[in-house]
């Protein structure tokens, strides 16, 4: 039996220039910088700076269709000169490096990229009087140490390892020698199996005293204690003050857990954080500014607008003219829409934030966190008249410097909450108090989950201690044993 369905089907298909300003939108500025750039070296129609004396529009209403025309009046190629098309300069002039930089802008000289943090190693390996097999195995060895400073492979693991990829037969005695090569190397501990190794590597490299002897023999033998912060079972074993075994706890805490993760010549890569707005107090008042350098200068190039210009005003068109214009217009076409994507850039971002302000103006005039009013998307989104994935696009990578520090914008969002009087308050406010609160706490009796519980419902703040222990993980606070201070 055949049976037919009407199934209506509403969708929304974004057209490739949205799709581009949605992601020019999600720059922050750093990125924006850089995408600019690769636009203009890509564009030779579209260039920096203000435009003088000349209006960038005056062709914007204008159609060149003539390219499409009919053949009957072509004359050949070879009797045009294309180069009266062109300007004079192929390399436009933001490409040279006399015009990247303003007059009294401070050029930066390029500095040489400092070694990687396995060559460091290599070189001080060099230092070491060594065999050509023991060099071959010290050297595989510095190759298995990952980006924190550990070697996470088992000595019987790297000897069938070097044999079946590098032809290097060995056993595991000579690879033990020469891991203690491997650990006279600095920065101290690296080349450890383990956090354990790697303390005390550390520790056995410090001059000798009585508390970095205990802390030695705490990490060789009472580990496991050590980390479950067991200080009583410590001091019975020790049969040592609380002064004396707080002192040797303080020079296990001086050490560093990520050896390779501190070497200043390693390959990773901090970018600072460029704020995209700034929020000021003017004489009371909220005063909003979008960094100057999301909103560039830019024009479309004179001489490409004249050659458009000049191809329309030609009674005689060629093939080859033809296709020159083509590819003009295609550019011309492209810059303009890219300084309009801009300019819907700026817009997007301004009024984006100047909701949120409005909406969080409470803290942005004191800077007390507590004011934090419950916020989500939608309720920015209805105030601009924008969709929820444009304003998730602006909270998500953008940062605003406030008198209170640089904040990334989506850490102004939050649910709510009802308190005991049955008011709405934001998550932020209760993660604030929370946060207070074990900040306060007596740290040689820190308190559980269940009792910050209660001390938030006494303060108005009806919690479960299953929320506590999720919002105190999202804080990255450790539970109650680990935060116990000797």
């Amino acid at each position: 039996m055949l049976k037919q369905f009407l199934n209506l089907k509403l969708s929304q298909k974004l057209s490739p220039q949205q799709i581009q300003l949605m992601k020019l939108i999600q720059l922050p500025t750093q990125a924006f910088e850089q995408r600019l750039l690769e636009e203009m070296n890509e564009n030779p129609a579209l260039e920096a700076g203000k435009e003088d004396e000349y209006e960038a529009d005056e062709f914007a209403n204008e159609e060149y269709d003539d390219y499409d025309d009919a053949e009957s009046d072509r004359i050949e190629a070879d009797d045009i000169n294309i180069d009266e098309y062109l300007s004079d300069d192929d390399t436009p002039d933001y490409k040279t490096q006399v015009n990247n930089y303003g007059e009294d802008e401070e050029r930066e000289t390029p500095f040489a990229s400092p070694i990687s943090f396995h060559q460091d190693l290599i070189n001080q390996l060099n230092t070491f009087i060594l065999n050509d097999q023991e060099r071959e195995i010290a050297e595989f060895l510095v190759g298995s140490i990952d980006d924190m400073g550990y070697i996470r492979r088992s000595v019987p693991d790297i000897v069938d390892d070097m044999a079946f990829t590098q032809g290097i037969y060995t056993d595991e005695a000579m690879v033990e020698k020469m891991l203690h090569v491997i650990h006279e190397l600095e920065p101290s501990g690296v080349g450890a199996r383990d956090l354990q190794e790697c303390l005390l590597l550390q520790l056995k490299h410090k001059t000798p005293t009585e508390y970095v002897d205990l802390a030695i023999d705490i990490i060789e033998n009472q580990f496991d204690a050590f980390t479950k912060k067991h200080y009583d079972k410590l001091l019975q074993k020790y049969s040592v003050s609380n002064e004396q075994l707080k002192k040797a706890i303080h020079e296990i805490e001086r050490l560093n857990p990520k050896p390779g993760g501190s070497f200043t010549g390693n390959n990773k890569v901090t970018e600072n954080v460029v704020p995209d707005f700034a929020i000021r107090i003017v004489d009371g008042e909220l005063e909003l500014t979008l960094n100057g350098r999301n909103a560039p200068s830019l024009h479309v190039s004179k001489d490409y607008q004249e050659m458009m210009q000049t191809y329309k005003d030609s009674r005689d068109k060629s093939s080859a003219q033809k296709d020159a214009v083509q590819f003009i217009k295609q550019k011309l076409d492209s810059a303009k829409w890219f300084i309009d994507a801009i300019r819907q850039r700026q817009e997007t971002l301004f009024v984006t934030m100047n909701a949120i302000m409005h909406y969080q103006e409470e803290y942005f005039l004191d800077g007390d966190e507590t004011k934090l009013k419950p916020m989500i998307l939608k309720d920015i989104a209805d105030m601009v008249g924008l969709d929820i994935s444009t304003i998730s696009r602006v909270a998500n990578s953008k940062y605003v410097e406030t008198p209170y520090g640089t904040k990334l914008i989506k850490e102004f969002f939050s649910e709510a909450m009802k308190n005991d009087q049955g008011e709405d308050v934001s998550t932020l406010e209760i993660k604030k108090i929370l946060k207070n609160t074990i900040e306060e706490e007596d740290k040689h009796k820190p308190l559980p989950d269940d009792q910050l519980a209660e001390i938030l419902k006494e303060k108005g703040y009806p919690i479960a201690r299953r929320t506590i222990a999720k919002y105190r993980e999202q804080l990255d606070i450790p539970v109650a044993r680990m935060r116990k201070k000797i």
